[in-house]
Parts: C-alpha cells; structure tokens; sequence
C-alpha cells in the first residue's frame, strides 16, 4: 500500500509504502534532486494494527454473512424496522443476480446466506442497506452517524452439509439467544420458508435443500425433522464451531477439499492477472 504526498519547485516530496516484510519504506525532498530513504519496522503490535485481511469472496458461491449493530447497540426496534430492511433487502438483491438462501434478524445483529454471482455483488447489496436501511433508521431515531460495527464478517460456504448446517446455525440463533424456544415460533428468519413452505419473496432454495426431496412438501419435512428433531452429534458440533469462527475470521468454510480446491482456483486467477500485467 503506498501513500503520495507530492509537491513542486523544491518544496517537500513524501511517499510512504508498506512492503511484503512488514517494513515502511519513505522517502522525502526538501529540495530538488535530493532524495533520502529510511526503512523502519513495525512492532508486533503495530503489524497488528495496520493488518487487514483480504476478503475473500467466490462468486457463484453461498457466503455466511454477518452484520452486526455498532457497540453491540440494537439494529432493530420494532417490527416495522424489520420490515423496512428486509424490503431494502429484496430491493438490493433485484439489482444483482444474487440469491438468498437463508437469513435471520436478531436484536443487535444480521445473518445473511448470499450467493453472489458476480464477486462485487455482496458488496453492493451491504453498501445499498448502508444508504437505504441506515438512512432509514437514523431519521426514525434521530441519530447521526454508523450503524454497523465495522467491515462485516463474510466466509464462503462449500455447497454440501456444510452449507444445510449453516442455514440451521443461521435460523437456531434466536433459540441459542433463548428469545424462543423453538425456530419456527420466530417470524424473522428463513425456518418458515424452508420447514413450513411459508412465502418469502426474498428467499431462494439452494441446491442441497431442493436434494432433500422430490416435492416442496417432502423438502419441507426432512428439512424441519433435520432442524428440530435430530440429536447434534459431535461432528455437528465440530461443524458449528467451524462456521462461527471461519466467519469471524473471513475463511472458508467446508472441508479440507474445499479448501484445496478455492486455493487452487484463486491461484489461477491471481496468475492470470500477473499475466495480464506483464
């Protein structure tokens, strides 16, 4: 990353850049002709700071997205708040060619299944809840200013039993919050369209859950027994520890040949676009 500073006729010429060694690197005139180098090192606590990492996005790719509410503060004090972003939702998602398949809106932050068919599409459709919903919300409670709590968490999905848990950790978060017993009591999630085939203009079926049967009836069913039936093994416990902190930490999620096989692909990419620049 490289920062300019320039100026003309002998006054102060300033650049600064941060190299792959975690050195910066600058450079300074006080008059023309002269240039002087300095390299300086980053302390641990430093690189921390300044490190960012690359999100990682795969179109054509389910993403567990999280929104969460600046200092833990509510997103949401009515319904019609939720109504008014789940239509800025749908209005964000029509722009692109982007599909939803899963959701939940918790008190103080967001769950979101996106699969994007383009790589920038997540990006627009959170820039254009950040125009429209928080615009909204700021003018109802006369407030000023974010509504999110920084860059929102993101991890791409494998399309197998890694993303039906993902849905299922998704729509269980207000019965692990303990705000109701049961998943289907809860009118602001996915459960109703995928265990009780409710409308939800918003919502698409992937891939694995149109697998579950042949008719939207039978899908329904083994999905719901699936939810809130079936005993969590220790391998779906493994597997919900997996999603929660892939997705704080922006990696993927599914198993080790997922893994394999989007590193491969991003390194195609990055060495296409190497090419490209030579």
């Amino acid at each position: 990353m490289v920062y300019f500073s320039c100026s003309y006729l002998g006054l102060t010429i300033f650049w600064l850049a941060l190299d792959r060694n975690g050195f910066i690197w600058y450079s300074s005139s006080h008059k023309r002709g002269q240039c002087h180098f300095f390299k300086m090192t980053l302390t641990p606590k430093e690189e921390k700071k300044m490190a960012r990492r690359q999100r990682i996005i795969i179109s054509k790719y389910p993403h567990h997205i999280i929104l969460r509410g600046n200092n833990k503060t509510l997103i949401f004090h009515s319904d019609t708040d939720r109504r008014i972003f789940i239509k800025c939702l749908l209005e964000a998602k029509l722009k692109t060619n982007s599909k939803i398949y899963a959701y939940c809106l918790m008190p103080n932050h967001v769950h979101l299944l996106i699969e994007p068919a383009e790589e920038n599409e997540i990006s627009l459709i959170i820039q254009s809840l950040g125009r429209k919903y928080v615009q909204y919300f700021n003018r109802r409670y006369k407030r000023t200013g974010t509504l999110w709590e920084g860059r929102y968490k993101s991890g791409p999905v494998s399309k197998d039993k890694y993303l039906l848990a993902c849905c299922r950790y998704i729509e269980l978060n207000p019965v692990r919050a303990e705000i109701i017993s049961e998943p289907g009591k809860y009118q602001w999630s996915s459960f109703g369209f995928r265990a009780e085939g409710k409308p939800d203009e918003l919502l698409d079926e992937d891939c694995v859950y149109e697998a579950l049967g042949e008719t939207s009836a039978q899908r329904q069913k083994a999905y719901k027994r699936w939810v809130v039936e079936e005993i969590l093994t220790n391998e779906d416990w493994a597997i919900i520890r997996h999603i929660r902190e892939n997705t704080q930490k922006g990696r993927l999620i599914g198993d080790d040949s997922f893994q394999e096989k989007i590193a491969k692909r991003e390194k195609e990419k990055r060495e296409v676009r190497e090419k490209a620049l030579c």
